[in-house]
């Protein structure tokens, strides 16, 4: 059978006074051993395990109990020289006790090694029949100190080790030696912090983080299950502050976190910069692009300030959203500031109208404040317009949108006066005839542009414009022929005759577009203007028959300009040509009067260009014409005939 050991230690308080380690009787004493032997069997009854625990001693006055007969000697138990019989003093436990039984250190000689009852005092005691209490194990003898292998339960280590797993860092199982467990702890760490780092706008994975809590509360458990009887080679101040040092530790989870939500914040920081950069580049690359491309690269950049501006508000850059847009609008706006009124129209609306799209408390009053610079660009615009067939956009765009936008603008009430201005000075420049066709086309558009306004403020002005255009039609006519424009003048000059048959000046148009026919294909005919009215004193009469088939007009100017149409003569024919004729003479108009369509014109004197236009028949082509001039002399009167030759 094994032993167990015996952990018992006396207290100083139970140490037998005297002097040697374990207070025995000076060698030389009678009686005394020079050596002391531990057997696990003995016989006698001397002051060993056998009897009742040294320390407790009898009542006073009576006897101690007999010893319980021993068997033989163990083999091999020897005994001082010279005290053959003699028992001999014991240490150990004595023979035949239980475990943990009777169990003490035993000290002196007892008489005998039979049955019977032995001496009750040792030598050096103070007290008849008491026995002494267990000395004191010397330094380096007796069992070690803690539990055994299987040692008690202890809570506080088993709550330090998993106080300490929950470190992150496994310094539990360094504390337990276990090297396997705290490496997977490292390697665990290890692998969260390469996931979780740098940090991002997304974090980690729940999933991870929850495994990563599981896993740390599992080795929590273990380290406290394993601390709980484990055998620990602390010193005593370690010990101490073991427990205080697993607290701290707990921090660094705690503040692992912490730095990493920080860090994790920061990088959502650092995206929505980022995303509000992106945003002023975009308004950046619209800067200098005609709105109807820039409108949707700004459309996106706005998308950005809104969200930043109010989903993130209290983000950095959600705090910076108010500044940008001022920025915006100062960008946007640019082409105002610059003075190009046309182009600063589309971007100004977008901005004004920018109170119905976005957040309107992000926005404040900055809509509001582009009411003024639209108002005065659709202004510029409009009445700069006026005028100019190629303007975009046209002037009556502009000004019915100023007097519908903004009808009690300042810069409304400047609409009038701005037309009226620019009609007298068109008005102007024709009666200097630089480039009145030009001037007239202008004026013409400008009526066309009031006409299309509908404000009636604009009545009078359009009056104004109308009767500008009635002579600028006029004055471009006459400059053509004077230019030896003559189709262009007699076109210019037939339309103002239809267009104002009420003028005064519409017989003169007509005249000057007979003249300006005449001149197509006769230009001595258009060495000057006919005159505007008809001279007076006598006139010579001309009579003018048409011998030939189809009708024919004739025209003529000189100091009289006019046209006359003869009918087609029905049994004329047209007569031979030079090869046919054989160089005879041509005798038209010889046949009765009668034969022949007349007219008869009442001319004053003076030279006369002719032009006789003969309209197609089954024997004439379209288009025939022949000019001829004649001398018109007081007294005398004249006939003209009119006839058609082949071309042989």
């Amino acid at each position: 059978m094994g032993e167990e050991p015996n952990d018992a230690r006396p207290e100083p308080s139970d140490r037998i006074p005297g002097d040697g380690p374990l207070n025995r009787p000076p060698q030389g004493t009678p009686g005394a051993q020079n050596g002391a032997s531990s057997s696990d069997s003995g016989s006698g009854t001397g002051g060993g395990f056998g009897g009742p625990a040294p320390w407790e001693a009898p009542a006073p006055g009576a006897s101690s109990a007999p010893s319980a007969p021993s068997g033989p000697s163990a083999p091999g138990a020897s005994s001082a020289p010279g005290a053959s019989g003699a028992p001999a003093p014991g240490f150990g436990p004595p023979p035949g006790a239980a475990p943990g039984q009777g169990q003490g250190y035993g000290y002196g000689s007892q008489p005998g090694t039979g049955p019977g009852p032995g001496p009750a005092t040792a030598p050096g005691w103070a007290g008849a029949g008491t026995l002494p209490p267990p000395p004191a194990a010397p330094p380096g003898y007796g069992p070690p100190p803690g539990p055994g292998p299987r040692g008690d339960a202890n809570p506080a280590q088993a709550a330090l080790v998993g106080l300490l797993n929950l470190s992150c860092l496994g310094l539990g199982y360094v504390v337990l030696r276990n090297w396997i467990g705290a490496a997977l702890c490292w390697a665990a760490t290890v692998a969260l912090l390469v996931l979780a780092l740098p940090a991002d706008v997304d974090g980690v994975p729940a999933g991870l983080l929850i495994g990563y809590g599981v896993f740390l509360l599992l080795v929590a458990a273990d380290g406290a299950r394993r601390g709980l009887r484990a055998t620990l080679s602390l010193g005593a101040s370690f010990r101490r502050l073991a427990l205080p040092l697993a607290v701290v530790l707990l921090a660094v989870p705690a503040g692992g976190s912490l730095a990493y939500g920080a860090a994790r914040d920061e990088a959502k920081e650092q995206a929505l910069l980022e995303r509000l950069s992106a945003a002023d580049a975009q308004v950046k690359s619209a800067d200098g692009l005609a709105f109807d491309k820039a409108e949707p690269i700004l459309a996106k950049a706005l998308d950005a300030y809104e969200d930043l501006g109010t989903n993130k508000a209290g983000s950095r850059a959600g705090k910076l959203v108010p500044a940008r847009l001022d920025a915006y609008y100062e960008s946007v706006s640019a082409p105002y500031r610059n003075k190009t009124y046309c182009e600063a129209i589309a971007p100004l609306k977008h901005l004004r109208g920018l109170g119905g799209t976005f957040d309107k408390d992000l926005l404040g009053a900055r809509p509001a404040k582009t009411d003024d610079p639209l108002a005065h660009s659709l202004y510029e615009c409009g009445t700069s317009a006026l005028g100019v067939s190629t303007a975009t956009p046209a002037a009556e765009e502009s000004l019915n949108e100023l007097f519908d936008t903004f009808p009690k603008s300042s810069h409304t009430t400047r609409v009038e006066p701005a037309v009226r201005a620019a009609i007298k000075t068109r008005t102007a420049a024709l009666d200097s005839g630089t480039t009145p066709c030009d001037t007239t086309n202008e004026l013409r558009t400008l009526r066309r542009s009031l006409l299309a306004v509908s404000d009636a403020a604009l009545d009078g002005a359009t009056r104004e414009a109308k009767e500008a255009v009635q002579r600028g039609d006029f004055a471009c006519g006459t400059d053509q022929f004077k230019d030896k424009d003559y189709d262009d003048a007699a076109k210019t000059m037939t339309e103002y005759a239809k267009e104002y048959p009420d003028s005064t000046q519409a017989a003169h148009a007509r005249s000057i577009a007979i003249a300006a026919e005449i001149a197509d294909e006769e230009p001595a005919a258009g060495k000057s203007l006919p005159p505007a009215t008809v001279p007076g004193g006598s006139r010579m009469i001309m009579v003018v028959s048409n011998d030939g088939p189809g009708e024919v007009e004739l025209l003529y100017t000189g100091p009289m300009t006019g046209k006359v149409t003869l009918k087609t003569c029905t049994t004329c024919t047209k007569y031979p040509g030079p090869i046919l004729s054989q160089g005879k003479k041509i005798k038209a108009c010889t046949g009765p009067s009668s034969k022949y369509p007349k007219a008869t014109l009442l001319l004053p004197a003076g030279d006369y260009h002719f032009l006789q236009k003969r309209v197609s028949t089954g024997t004439s082509t379209a288009g025939d014409t022949k000019s001829s001039k004649a001398k018109i002399e007081p007294g005398y009167s004249y006939t003209n005939c009119l006839y058609v030759t082949s071309g042989f």
